[in-house]
């Protein structure tokens, strides 16, 4: 049986696989929302790599894990923050004052709380990563 949420399914596999120290994780259903949550968690250093492999149906993503993540997760509801909020929901979700990131989505895309503060938007905070 499938969840509703894909994101949260596949942020809760890459979970568990790190925490039992897995180096490999394939992500089913791959869709644009999931392949631009890897690629911030890519950029940030919390995975090797990953790539979109064509099984003929909605396709899926085998993730190279490195044992960074120490804990993922959506965020549920999605809130939206300011540009200059965003310091609070660090609080709300990371243990430390830059330690981790938060993953928003923004009128330029998905990108990590630290480059939406930099480019000055705001947005709706749909993970986070530490």
């Amino acid at each position: 049986m499938t969840g509703n949420d894909p994101l949260a399914n596949a942020l809760s596999g890459l979970n568990n696989a790190e925490s039992v120290g897995h180096l490999e994780q394939t992500v089913q259903p791959a869709s644009n929302e999931i392949g631009s949550v890897l690629e911030v968690f890519y950029d940030r250093g919390y995975i090797d790599g990953f790539s979109f492999v064509d099984d003929g149906k909605a396709g899926k993503f085998e993730v190279e894990l490195k044992g960074a993540i120490n804990e993922c997760g959506p965020v549920k509801p999605r809130y939206s923050a300011g540009a200059d909020e965003f310091e609070q929901w660090e609080k709300r979700f990371l243990p430390a004052r830059d330690y981790g990131t938060l993953v928003v989505t923004t009128s330029h895309g998905i990108m990590s709380h630290y480059e939406a503060r930099e480019e000055g938007v705001g947005g709706q905070v749909i993970a986070y990563v530490y």
